[in-house]
């Protein structure tokens, strides 16, 4: 009852019934009383702003000579003030009948001026900040707040978009998403995109994510952007991904092929690569390697992608090659032992490929000592290979001459000795030196 007492005396504030309502209390000047008003309300004397400030809301002066007064600061002070009162309170039911009445002051407000008299969009704003802010006060806080942030961003997506860096769409588009408003999110995703930020783009993938639950149905929507846009590169990115996912690999890799020919991109060329090397595709690889070596950002991306090269050399039976794209890889970053663990494998591989119609003899076993060679660079240079080089070398050490190989061919331990065509024509490429062990 307390509750309905004091709403009823609070809208009698805002309501005519009698011509007093209209005028300063206590016969006082226009003047006089706002100037009151305003010196109690700039201290936080809320109470006597209240009683010399609430007549204006109902005689609605646009001017009061001798001030700086506007109709529609004050309104706006109004508000503060109706806040400031429930803030005093004790009694949640008089908290709630000043918020109550504050809501009121944005209605009249609405009522009283034109769309060319105030900021409409700064109004909706402020107003959907205050039902949020109260929301454990007023009844269905957030839906309004909601409510008042939709009419805002209608007004002016941007300007709501900039507000927090994202903050009020990004809790706005999640409502839409949470309460299933799947046409309502779509549409405010098509207009905030061309100035979104990075936060909001995030929440966008997110709303998205959950729009559309499956795969399939992504793609679908995907590809109707597509309709509309041929050349979006993140629209294509995610659908090639997606098919990828799907295993629809022809499908992927058509889509990487247009996002390659749109633009030819490290990231684009690359995927080219890695969907030719999946299908054994070597040289197509190795091609589109070769322009992303170009492309390349970073020396960490730059040694990678050489090293990539080598490795598809090697793959495609290009021994040679695949050593020099090793050293290249090497060159780039002389710490990194990956190219030295790359050279063990390419001379192991070396040996297999020039015994392969034939028995392996003692000489082609000297080679597996230049093998640990490049084990011991790795190790040496990059503690990081410690492991894979001790795995490597319990599978090479089993297959080293024997002491009577060493014996047959004079060999000493710390000899060095000469891999090339002298070995075998099949080697000749391969041009180094090597100690016996």
């Amino acid at each position: 009852m307390k509750k309905y007492i004091a709403l009823a005396l609070l809208f009698c504030s805002l309501t005519v019934t009698s011509q007093a309502q209209s005028e300063p209390p206590f016969g006082m000047s226009h003047l006089n009383a706002y100037s009151i008003f305003y010196d109690n309300f700039r201290t936080g004397n809320y109470d006597m702003a209240l009683m010399y400030g609430r007549w204006m809301l109902e005689a609605k002066p646009r001017e009061i000579q001798g001030t700086r007064f506007t109709l529609d600061r004050h309104f706006e002070r109004m508000i503060d003030v109706y806040v400031g009162m429930s803030e005093k309170q004790s009694d949640p039911s008089l908290r709630s009948a000043y918020l109550d009445t504050a809501q009121t002051v944005f209605n009249k407000a609405y009522e009283t001026f034109s769309e060319d008299e105030i900021d409409m969009f700064r109004w909706k704003f402020r107003e959907g900040r205050f039902f949020q802010e109260h929301s454990n006060q007023i009844r269905g806080g957030m839906d309004k707040a909601y409510e008042a942030y939709e009419e805002a961003f209608q007004l002016n997506p941007e300007r709501l978009t900039e507000a927090a860096d994202g903050y009020y769409v990004r809790i706005l588009l999640r409502n839409y998403v949470s309460t299933g408003a799947r046409d309502e999110a779509l549409a405010m995703i098509d207009v905030l995109e061309p100035f979104a930020g990075s936060d909001v783009r995030d929440e966008i993938s997110a709303a998205r994510d959950q729009i559309f639950s499956s795969p399939e149905e992504r793609i679908v929507f995907l590809e109707s952007q597509l309709d509309e846009d041929p050349e979006n590169e993140e629209v294509l990115f995610e659908l090639a991904s997606l098919h990828e996912n799907q295993g629809n690999r022809e499908q992927a890799l058509e889509v990487a092929e247009r996002l390659y020919e749109i633009n030819p991109n490290y990231e684009n060329t690359r995927k080219l690569a890695d969907y030719a090397s999946a299908e054994a595709q070597y040289e197509s690889a190795i091609r589109y390697l070769k322009e992303a070596v170009d492309l390349a950002e970073n020396d960490v991306t730059r040694r990678n992608t050489k090293l990539e090269i080598a490795e598809n050399y090697q793959l495609l039976g290009n021994l040679r090659s695949a050593r020099q794209y090793a050293r290249a890889a090497s060159q780039v970053d002389p710490n990194w032992g990956q190219p030295y663990l790359r050279m063990a494998s390419i001379y192991a591989a070396a040996i297999s490929h020039c015994t392969r119609n034939r028995t392996i003899d003692r000489d082609d076993r000297s080679i597996y000592w230049l093998v640990l060679d490049y084990l011991d660079k790795a190790r040496e240079n990059d503690p990081a290979t410690a492991s894979a080089v001790r795995r490597q070398y319990d599978t090479y050490t089993a297959v080293l001459p024997s002491t009577e190989d060493k014996f047959f061919r004079g060999w000493e331990t710390g000899q060095t000795i000469r891999v090339d065509e002298s070995i075998d024509e099949c080697y000749a490429w391969i041009n180094a030196t090597t100690t016996v062990r």
